[in-house]
């Protein structure tokens, strides 16, 4: 088995209504069960839209520092993310492509080591 990450950065997401958006969970849930269901699922979750509420965590200076925001700019944040443990990389990206068509954005497939 080997685990791969599914991921999106925020800005993939694109402008749509409220109803676009409202219609899009239920279908994006409904992988995250179907995932949990194959008891393939180790985690899936989004993740805090407000960039002014991430906080890092720095001990490159010998001292462990934290700060509030983003370690540095980014032009693309993470926006939400599922981790599977699956058989092979082809079965991931059919599980990437469940969760690209019940969203309606872009995903990243990557695996983990």
């Amino acid at each position: 088995m080997a685990q791969f990450i599914i991921y999106f950065h925020q800005q993939w997401v694109g402008d749509h209504s409220e109803e676009w958006f409202a219609s899009r969970g239920p279908l994006a849930n409904a992988v995250v069960e179907e995932a949990r269901d194959a008891g393939i699922l180790v985690s899936a979750a989004g993740v805090e839209e407000d960039l002014n509420k991430a906080m890092t965590a720095d001990a490159t200076s010998g001292s462990l520092e934290f700060s509030a925001g983003l370690f540095a700019p980014e032009e693309q944040h993470l926006g939400g993310l599922m981790i599977i443990d699956v058989q092979d990389e082809e079965t991931a990206k059919i599980w990437a492509g469940k969760i690209a068509e019940a969203c309606g954005w872009p995903q990243q497939l990557r695996r983990l080591y």
